[in-house]
């Protein structure tokens, strides 16, 4: 299949990169092929060949924010000193205002995953919770990893990170929600420094 031999290509790769710019602004869901490849400067008939269909594009849009979502949630976790200083860095780094296209994006996404189980959304949900749960597992120190309640720790804080996020993208509120991270952050038993 002629899209085997596109994979690696350089215009392909410069394709893949203008159309995730572009949806990072206009979303995931509602992008029709035609408008999306006039604004990435090719063709519908290009853009097929190179990723073998719409799915194929999705799919390597899905691939390609989560690259993102990993390499940002990796870094901003590296040497946090426990889970509640890992969850306080990760808070910092959501709410930037300068991130919210990608975690816009990342919510179209895990949302269209939970309903949409065929085609390039399939686990893309269930992808993101096991992503989030190993960052999370990163910031515990050995002694917090191996404990009876270092998974529901981590849930925990998922869950306080992913409610806070959706509630942040629908009201901006900054400060109210940094004071509920906190708030949450502080029931968890702080890494002793070494």
């Amino acid at each position: 299949m002629g899209d085997h031999l596109a994979t690696a290509s350089p215009r392909r790769a410069e394709l893949l990169e203008a159309a995730y710019r572009y949806v990072l602004q206009h979303g995931l869901s509602a992008a029709s092929l035609r408008p999306l490849a006039a604004a990435v400067g090719s063709s519908t008939r290009v853009l097929m060949y190179l990723f073998g269909s719409k799915d194929g594009l999705v799919r390597a849009l899905l691939d390609r924010a989560r690259a993102d979502e990993l390499a940002a949630l990796q870094e901003v976790s590296r040497g946090t000193g426990g889970l509640a200083a890992g969850v306080e860095a990760l808070w910092s780094w959501l709410s930037a205002e300068a991130h919210r296209p990608l975690l816009r994006l990342w919510v179209e996404c895990y949302s269209r995953s939970l309903t949409d189980q065929d085609g390039p959304w399939a686990d893309f949900a269930r992808d993101s919770v096991r992503t989030w749960t190993d960052v999370l597992a990163t910031c515990q120190s050995a002694q917090e990893r191996m404990g009876p309640a270092a998974e529901a720790d981590r849930t925990l804080a998922l869950a306080v990170l992913r409610g806070a996020l959706l509630d942040l993208l629908a009201t901006s509120d900054v400060e109210r929600l940094t004071a509920a991270v906190h708030r949450c952050t502080s029931s968890i038993p702080r890494a002793p420094h070494s």
